[in-house]
């Protein structure tokens, strides 16, 4: 009975396994136009050990080795400081 369930096991189709995914993840780019001229910063999220963590990386400098998205979000929200109406 084993060796029947191991052959229709070889037999059969091969197990479907998702793409390996790339190394840069995700690119946000944020253009600031509050301050006269436009400034860009650009986050790269780079592929991590886990698949909802990333390692971002500010304007070619590491910010953390593993954040995830909800987190990056965060952290763009508290660097983008509102900006007085007069």
């Amino acid at each position: 009975m084993r060796a029947a369930k191991e052959r229709k096991r070889l037999e059969g189709p091969a197990p479907y396994y998702p793409p390996e995914l790339p190394d840069l993840r995700r690119r946000i780019i944020v253009i600031d136009y509050d301050r006269g001229q436009a400034i860009t910063h650009t986050i790269d999220l780079h592929k991590t050990r886990r698949i909802d963590q990333f390692r971002a990386v500010v304007d070619g400098v590491e910010w953390r080795k593993s954040i995830g998205f909800s987190g990056v979000l965060a952290g763009i929200r508290k660097s983008m400081p509102r900006v007085s109406a007069t």
